[in-house]
């Protein structure tokens, strides 16, 4: 089985139809940190063909152009779709979105279908998996889907009147406190297994104040990023999950602070009010080395 690949954090993975050329087209020009050319539910039946074709034909070359390349395959009765993944076995892929597993078992299925597809197209750097918790069973072996080989973010599918709100029965209201614990598992998932909990899915994409405020939501819980369906809701949502410039001068008085605090022998000072130590300061460090991703 091949070893889980490295990921560097995303704020924002977008979702483009497969099917759309002029759309996959235009995908060096946007701001989201990833894409997820899409291959299921936004791709009608008769034009999976197509789509899959289409979609191995353009991954190449938008990873030249610098686009981290996420592609979310077709599932049924039967599985994941064995074309869909052999289609996508190509140089460039970062990695394969999982709809709708049921369990560690699917993501495990998923891993053997793309160690062999690798394997016989003679590609030797190992392309990811992000599976996304769509159904109660998914939400409850969180953690054991996040712990499974290739997985290296997990997404919190949350999204108004969709599968998971099917499977577990909540009504989605503003506030979101109905789904409060299920998005707190995932991140709790999905950090105890080392990997990047993800955020999602805002329907209303031009309700920008209300996508501010569904990942600031997220953001709060500690999610490192967002899926996302439109091309507008990217700047905002990076700017979400970035530190502000306001925070970034609040860390690096506080580190300036501890330093000046351990010169003088002490291990601990008071910051703004506050009581500081190492492990306050060991936080002000990775927030200032994400921004400087």
């Amino acid at each position: 089985m091949t070893a889980t690949p490295s990921f560097k954090p995303a704020r924002t993975l977008l979702f483009v139809p497969g099917n759309r050329e002029s759309w996959i087209d235009k995908i060096p020009g946007y701001t989201s940190d990833c894409v997820i050319i899409d291959l299921e539910d936004s791709v009608p039946a008769h034009m999976k063909d197509m789509a899959r074709q289409l979609v191995r034909s353009k991954i190449a070359g938008l990873a030249a152009a610098g686009v981290r390349v996420f592609v979310r395959i077709n599932k049924d009765e039967g599985g994941y779709s064995v074309d869909d993944v052999r289609a996508c076995a190509v140089p460039g892929l970062e990695g394969l979105v999982l709809p709708k597993p049921e369990g560690p078992e699917d993501v495990r299925s998923a891993a053997l279908m793309l160690d062999a597809a690798e394997r016989d197209a003679g590609i030797a750097q190992a392309a990811s998996l992000i599976p996304t918790l769509e159904s109660a069973r998914s939400l409850h072996f969180a953690y054991e889907c996040a712990m499974e080989s290739r997985v290296v973010a997990v997404f919190g599918a949350i999204a108004k009147n969709a599968d998971v709100a099917r499977s577990v029965g909540f009504r989605l209201t503003p506030g979101g406190l109905e789904t409060l614990y299920l998005r707190s598992r995932v991140v709790l998932a999905a950090r105890a297994a080392g990997k990047q909990p993800l955020g999602g899915l805002w329907q209303t994409v031009h309700d920008l104040q209300g996508l501010r405020e569904f990942a600031t939501f997220n953001r709060n819980l500690g999610m490192t990023g967002e899926m996302i369906l439109h091309p507008s809701n990217a700047d905002i949502v990076n700017e979400v999950y970035s530190p502000s410039a306001q925070e970034i001068s609040y860390f690096e008085g506080m580190i300036t602070a501890f330093e000046a605090g351990v010169a003088q022998g002490r291990a601990s000072v008071m910051y703004e009010g506050e009581h500081i130590d190492l492990a306050h300061v060991q936080t002000a460090r990775a927030m200032i080395a994400m921004n400087r991703k």
